[in-house]
């Protein structure tokens, strides 16, 4: 009876155990991947059974099983036949732009349990600088956070005077990026391009129409997201149109493109060295021919509030319903914008990940799979698509000890259960996400995403 209690016992705590190792990240030890293959992305290869131990944030050891030493205290994550690789970057995030801390740690959850580890937040509000400090103290778990200002548009910026003041407010407030929007014109944006080049801070976003891709490309945009202008400066005539003629991102005039303009575009991108974010998840569900139907029951759609879908549901509609919508003119913008993709690839136009989250039926997290889908798509192999959220970003944010496996380097990693340079899908098959210090189980992951649930 008593050795019957005794099991009950050590049952019972080791049921308390497993709960507590679900609700909590594993923090500040030293941890060990043990024969895991490793994708390090130096280059196009897998290490097999290796063992990789992660300590104080830094990768401390990589080697054959067997070769590494490590501490006999040491939790060991038993990897043999998973995959280890660096997190992701997800370069055109949005974070609620309000007062409350609460929202934005509810999307930085479903980040992080999608294996980003960086982000770039794209809607600023001054709260993203207390957010942010509160990430890089550890005080509140997150991917790591760049923030864009408030938004640079025609409504903020009436003159150029005013264009000026704003970035010069926004580089003293301690935002990393300024973020531009449609709406500035050819007085307005040299003046906001001009004193950013002065104060030393980079502007990021969209082209306005009345700007042009020319002039951004002249005025050296740190990136261009969401193809923004690129659509526009295929068309001959363009000149001749006004801006709601072309719909958005080029919608109603994509089936009047010349691709003979592409290399003249992918040059200028390439010589002025500008990064393009292509949230190409955004164009092929939002401005597809598909209807909204095709995209509300994806299984991620559970952490979005039932009347935020809706909302997407009627942006959706909106667009397969305007007058100026054909299913082949839709087709014709998807087929054009994978183009533009592939040219920038081949030609060394330097893509970073990104896919507009939370927008229409793109879900924190969870987008940035789609985007990596797309990309393939387009044509890139699942290696180069990798690269647009690890090396391309660590090159893009001068980060020489970030997106490669390697002792030295920075312990933002993402573990999977398949190899995503055969299968590009084996992104979203998660054992787990180390983010800096941190170790999130995937006990853990899905006990934070269960609190999530919306519907």
């Amino acid at each position: 009876m008593r050795a019957l209690s005794v099991l009950v016992l050590i049952s019972l705590l080791l049921v308390a155990g497993t709960r507590l190792f679900a609700q909590e990240p594993v923090r500040n030890r030293e941890i060990v991947f043990r024969s895991v293959n490793v994708i390090p992305m130096d280059q196009e290869r897998v290490l097999e059974n290796q063992t990789v131990v992660v300590k104080a944030g830094t990768i401390t050891a990589l080697g054959n099983a067997g070769t590494i030493k490590f501490s006999k205290d040491a939790l060991i994550v038993e990897a043999k036949g998973k995959y280890l690789m660096p997190g992701w970057a997800e370069i055109h995030a949005h974070v609620p732009p309000i007062d409350d801390l609460e929202p934005m740690k509810e999307v930085l959850t479903l980040y992080l349990a999608n294996g980003i580890t960086t982000i770039r937040g794209m809607l600023g509000h001054p709260k993203h600088l207390e957010l942010r400090s509160k990430i890089n103290s550890g005080e509140i778990l997150g991917p790591h956070f760049y923030a864009t200002g408030p938004s640079f548009n025609g409504q903020t910026v009436k003159t150029a005077q005013r264009g000026a003041e704003m970035v010069r407010e926004q580089k003293a407030a301690g935002y990393d990026f300024l973020k531009l929007h449609p709406g500035l014109t050819k007085e307005t944006f040299p003046a906001i391009a001009k004193t950013a080049h002065e104060v030393g801070i980079p502007f990021v976003g969209h082209v306005s129409f009345n700007v042009g891709v020319w002039r951004a490309i002249d005025a050296h945009y740190s990136s261009i997201d969401h193809l923004d202008g690129f659509i526009e400066a295929l068309t001959p005539g363009i000149d001749t149109l006004a801006e709601q003629e072309t719909g958005l991102f080029g919608a109603w005039i994509a089936d009047r493109t010349s691709e003979s303009m592409l290399p003249k575009l992918v040059t200028g991108l390439r010589n002025s060295r500008i990064r393009v974010v292509p949230t190409q998840a955004l164009a092929e569900r939002w401005l597809s021919p598909l209807p909204a139907e095709t995209f509300t029951d994806d299984p991620e759609m559970k952490y979005i509030n039932p009347d935020q879908i809706k909302s997407w549901v009627n942006a959706k509609n909106s667009y397969n319903n305007n007058p100026n919508f054909s299913k082949e003119r839709a087709e014709k913008l998807i087929q054009v914008r994978r183009k533009i993709i592939r040219e920038c690839q081949k030609n060394g136009v330097e893509l970073l990940l990104g896919s507009d989250a939370p927008q229409v039926f793109n879900v924190p997290g969870f987008s940035i799979h789609h985007e990596m889908k797309y990309l393939v798509d387009a044509g890139l192999t699942p290696y180069e698509v990798l690269r647009t959220g690890t090396v391309n970003v660590a090159s893009y944010l001068n980060k020489p000890n970030s997106g490669v496996v390697r002792p030295g380097n920075v312990s933002d990693l993402v573990l999977l259960n398949g190899n995503p340079l055969k299968d590009i899908s084996q992104t979203r098959n998660i054992e787990g996400v180390m983010i800096g210090t941190n170790w999130l189980s995937k006990a853990y992951i899905q006990n934070e995403l269960k609190k999530l649930e919306k519907n």
